[in-house]
């Protein structure tokens, strides 16, 4: 593609996979976060902070009544965990740990996920002797480090979250401040940069990282309309996955920040969040619809000219 054949990016739409059955609704109570962020006193679920159980299923993230998921390859859910909390980004930290940012809890490790002994512990609940503003999704990298943002209610009315590294021996460090609602991140290492979504400016974010901290932080992505970007993750070839909140759309960006391709679902518009697998295929939690949607990247960049060879 060349910027003179700039044009709207390909539509695909995404296909089910799985949806949450009713079966797991929590009858007779009432979930807080739902009532302050969505205006229901109890939703099935909300879904959240897909990653990959390495044998054809996902885990998953149910923010309103603090449970970790497992959708199967099959497609059959279950509770991995349920604890009182409010998960809302997962990330593996080894093979059996996921590494959670939890809203509520602060950061927060679950042992035991592959083997079956599923247990919490909060890694770290605040920052400089306060609580947390309301972690909000994470990423690891290679060494070990975590990175998470921390969102709470913030917004261009209130630019003050962040963006912290966790060291592997337990360090917080701020990597960025006066965030106006930082959210989902993605992290590639070979340019050392972190592209972090900023959800109340409707943009992406590009944040290089120095020796000395991070440098010439600006915008990469601008979108418009919906809520803003939610999570967002790497694709193959320096593409950008991006789930546009209240768009009901996952948009892909080549590495320049060009738009290819529009994932859009057909019921619900709450796209929260992305992750892409090796064999190039895409898995969206909806949220208005409790259900876990796909598609083929790898078909769908072909389609729309981007040759990945």
């Amino acid at each position: 593609m060349t910027i003179a054949s700039l044009r709207v990016p390909a539509t695909v739409p995404l296909q089910v996979l799985g949806r949450v059955p009713d079966a797991m609704a929590v009858p007779g109570k009432v979930s807080p976060w739902a009532q302050v962020e969505r205006g229901v006193d109890a939703p099935l679920c909300f879904l959240e902070g897909p990653v990959l159980d390495g044998a054809g299923g996902l885990y998953m993230v149910d923010v309103a009544w603090g449970r970790i998921l497992h959708m199967a390859a099959q497609g059959d859910f279950s509770v991995v965990l349920e604890y009182d909390g409010e998960p809302n980004g997962l990330a593996w930290l080894d093979h059996d740990t996921l590494a959670v940012a939890d809203f509520r809890r602060g950061l927060v490790l679950v042992d035991g996920v592959r083997s079956g002994t599923p247990r919490m512990r909060v890694l770290l609940d605040g920052a400089d002797g306060r609580p947390f503003r309301g972690l909000n999704d994470l990423v690891v990298g290679s060494d070990g480090s975590i990175y998470v943002t921390d969102q709470g209610d913030t917004g261009l009315h209130d630019p003050s979250g962040r963006l912290y590294r966790v060291r592997p021996g337990g360090r917080l460090e701020t990597v960025l401040d006066a965030v106006p609602s930082p959210n989902g991140l993605a992290l590639d290492e070979e340019h050392g940069v972190i592209y972090l979504a900023v959800t109340r400016d409707n943009s992406i974010w590009r944040v290089p990282l120095g020796h000395r901290g991070p440098r010439k932080v600006g915008r990469f992505i601008q979108l418009s309309g919906g809520i803003g970007p939610d999570g967002i993750a790497q694709g193959p070839d320096g593409t950008l996955l991006v789930a546009h909140l209240g768009m009901g759309v996952v948009w892909v960006y080549d590495e320049r920040g060009l738009p290819l391709v529009a994932f859009e679902a057909r019921h619900g518009r709450a796209t929260t969040n992305v992750c892409v697998d090796d064999g190039g295929r895409v898995y969206v939690t909806e949220s208005d619809t409790s259900t876990i949607l796909t598609a083929d990247l790898t078909a769908a960049l072909a389609a729309a000219g981007k040759d990945l060879r």
